[in-house]
């Protein structure tokens, strides 16, 4: 442990910064969604379909996350079939599978689509509890996988600690606590008393250690006050909320999402919860923008799963976003969440290797030829750059958090233009070669090697 030091000094050399502009970075990166002159491909092309397989939640309280998601990849496949499809010749078919089926049927499904409908690809799932089952399939099946969430540091930490056709685009779900508990020690440093609600599965549970190692070293004087752990799905949050503002709190921190998210503000509100205490999220920017309402309170830490918001990068310096913004809203009529950005890009990401495989071995490459190229990618997309990972195969991308604001121009909160806070995503996790641990590789990291700010 490298001593004590202060904490205004500490959060500045982690690059944590409110309001900062994009990063940019040198050499030739692929750009996402933008028409470009296309070699022509070499070698025989196949012209039968491209099959994707895309799981996520199109039922449940989680289907506010998982119908944008589809409906990202759906945007991407239709704008590459217009093209011409794959290497100009092979366009994708898209074939839905419900994750809210539950962990058992979701492997059984997987296992279907791969050895009935012969998928090419596979692609979604939102929850953290299924990446870790799904996974293993998917390398014994050896069908090329690009989870867009499910972000569990399990995955990749025991789950495929070895992985080889499977890859994982959202931040890692470490990022999430690290980056809300960065936010809060940026924001309001001087909290003592803080309660918890979490959602009783590995999301929840994960966020909660982050959230704690990070304030043990920033913020040493905050203490747990309150717990609460609801069912994932659960829809009376009343006991969570009353037993919160209980304790006494000058915070409270969330990791609740979704559906339930939704329900959980909308019920703190009857309880004048957010008058009571402060209040932090790891999530509540993440939901789909439309689905929270004016009622949502201002000035909370609205996190977004580290990973991306509709309004930042702003257009006029990443125009990127500025275009898949107008393309997803005037084909669906909503604007995007982070999960939409993450399987648009994903898809991108698969066609930028398949491209780059193709001028490497000829014909259509086989998944080996598309893995080497997957590892180690580097993309331009609308929530900025992201990196693949060679080692553990998974996506990086700058973390970033805000406060929610009511404007004018939309019908539903945003992130607070002037107060979004960035944070470099080497900075909250841990780096390649650091021993897997528990309870997450991250976490031993910051233990070990995060200095505890002076009190």
């Amino acid at each position: 442990m490298a001593g004590e030091v202060d904490r205004r000094n500490f959060l500045s050399s982690l690059g944590v910064s409110v309001g900062a502009a994009l990063a940019t970075a040198g050499g030739a990166i692929p750009v996402v969604g933008v028409a470009h002159a296309q070699d022509k491909p070499k070698g025989n092309i196949p012209d039968k379909p491209f099959k994707i397989g895309h799981m996520t939640f199109f039922t449940g309280p989680a289907a506010v996350l998982g119908e944008p998601m589809f409906k990202g990849q759906q945007l991407a496949a239709e704008e590459i079939n217009a093209a011409g499809g794959l290497l100009g010749k092979r366009k994708i078919e898209l074939l839905k599978a419900d994750e809210n089926a539950g962990t058992d049927a979701n492997v059984k499904e997987l296992r279907r689509l791969k050895l009935s409908e012969n998928i090419d690809f596979f692609c979604g799932i939102t929850s953290s509890g299924n990446t870790p089952a799904l996974g293993p399939v998917a390398e014994e099946l050896k069908v090329l996988t690009m989870f867009v969430d499910g972000c569990t540091d399990f995955l990749f930490d025991k789950a495929v600690p070895n992985p080889h056709y499977v890859f994982r685009l959202t931040n890692i779900q470490s990022a999430d606590g690290c980056t809300t508990a960065l936010a809060i020690a940026q924001t309001w440093p001087k909290s003592k008393r803080i309660a918890h609600i979490h959602p009783d599965y590995s999301y929840g549970r994960n966020a909660f250690d982050h959230l704690k190692i990070v304030m043990k070293k920033l913020m040493p004087q905050a203490e747990t006050v309150s717990e609460g752990w609801p069912k994932l799905g659960t829809t009376d949050f009343s006991s969570h909320i009353t037993k919160a503002i209980s304790s006494k709190p000058d915070l409270i921190v969330s990791s609740v999402w979704g559906g339930d998210y939704v329900a959980l503000y909308k019920q703190a509100l009857r309880y004048g919860m957010f008058e009571k205490a402060k209040f932090a999220t790891t999530l509540a920017g993440g939901v789909a923008p439309h689905a929270l309402g004016k009622d949502h309170p201002e000035g909370i830490i609205a996190g977004v799963h580290s990973n991306y918001h509709f309004t930042y990068p702003s257009g006029d310096k990443w125009p990127l976003n500025k275009t898949f913004v107008e393309k997803y809203h005037q084909r669906f009529n909503e604007y995007p969440n982070f999960q939409a950005e993450g399987a648009y890009t994903a898809t991108y990401m698969l066609k930028a290797a398949i491209d780059k495989a193709n001028k490497l071995v000829g014909g259509w490459p086989d998944d080996d030829a598309i893995v080497a190229m997957l590892e180690g990618a580097m993309m331009a997309g609308p929530a900025g750059y992201v990196y693949i990972r060679p080692d553990n195969h998974q996506g990086y991308k700058d973390a970033i958090i805000g406060f929610s604001k009511n404007v004018p121009e939309y019908p539903f909160p945003i992130l607070d233009p002037a107060r979004i806070i960035t944070i470099p995503i080497r900075s909250i996790t841990a780096p390649p070669g650091w021993p897997k641990g528990e309870p997450t590789s991250t976490y031993t990291w910051i233990d070990k090697t995060w200095p505890s700010v002076k009190a």
